[in-house]
């Protein structure tokens, strides 16, 4: 079965123009020209990714991607904005997008980010009805992830964590006790050039504090180590 992409920009012609190459792509491609119906559409359609525009007219990208958020629909969102603006970038992966793209981009690229975000956030066929003690997973004190279903459990919790957030923890937890700078998580987690913004992965890393630390002032699994970076260590308790 195709994946299906919801399209939200109220520029008809980048919306003709994405919808015929996710078409051409394989992609299932429904459409909305206003933030309104897009989030509507969200929610209704179940997409597998959402292609967002930021300037929308009665709803703009930021407000419906907090609001799906809020609402617990945790589908990939793919932001698209005509101002080159790091305040609205990062602004943006706060309120719970995975990814950024700033126009005038080509349509090769789109289809290119939208194909890595779905394999990145796809479930592996293999491990489908397989009993959770026979799928490979780490364990650090009361978190546990699964790397091939996507899923990170806290205090036997099921963790509602976007694909980035996820991402970024299981590279964390890999790398336990080892220091990672902004710079190396950028480069592993995003993987292409994001310019150098770091407060990217201080935002999402201030996400996963949120969701796996009882108090993040004083986080016992996500260290900062000051003027470097993070890593991820077994909690020694207070």
């Amino acid at each position: 079965m195709a994946k299906k992409v919801l399209i939200v920009d109220d520029e008809q012609s980048i919306l003709t123009l994405l919808e015929y190459n996710l078409k051409q792509a394989g992609y299932e491609v429904i459409t909305a020209m206003d933030g309104e119906i897009g989030k509507n559409l969200a929610i209704s359609e179940n997409p597998d990714l959402i292609v967002l525009d930021l300037m929308l007219p009665k709803m703009d990208g930021i407000e419906v991607c907090k609001e799906l958020r809020q609402n617990k629909v945790m589908t990939p969102i793919l932001m698209l904005t005509a101002k080159d603006d790091e305040f609205d970038k990062v602004l943006g992966l706060e309120l719970g997008a995975d990814d950024y793209m700033t126009k005038p981009f080509s349509p090769r690229e789109v289809v290119a980010r939208v194909k890595a975000i779905l394999r990145r956030t796809q479930f592996s066929a293999e491990t489908v009805g397989k009993a959770e003690e026979d799928l490979d997973y780490i364990e650090i004190f009361d978190l546990k992830i699964f790397p091939d279903q996507y899923e990170a459990y806290f205090e036997g919790n099921l963790l509602e964590l976007t694909p980035k957030e996820f991402e970024l923890l299981l590279y964390l937890a890999k790398n336990k006790g080892r220091v990672l700078t902004r710079d190396s998580l950028l480069s592993a987690v995003w993987n292409y050039d994001f310019a150098g913004d770091t407060r990217i992965v201080d935002v999402h890393i201030s996400h996963l504090r949120e969701k796996i630390e009882h108090d993040t002032k004083k986080p016992l699994y996500i260290k900062t180590i000051r003027g470097l970076g993070y890593k991820l260590e077994e909690p020694k308790g207070e």
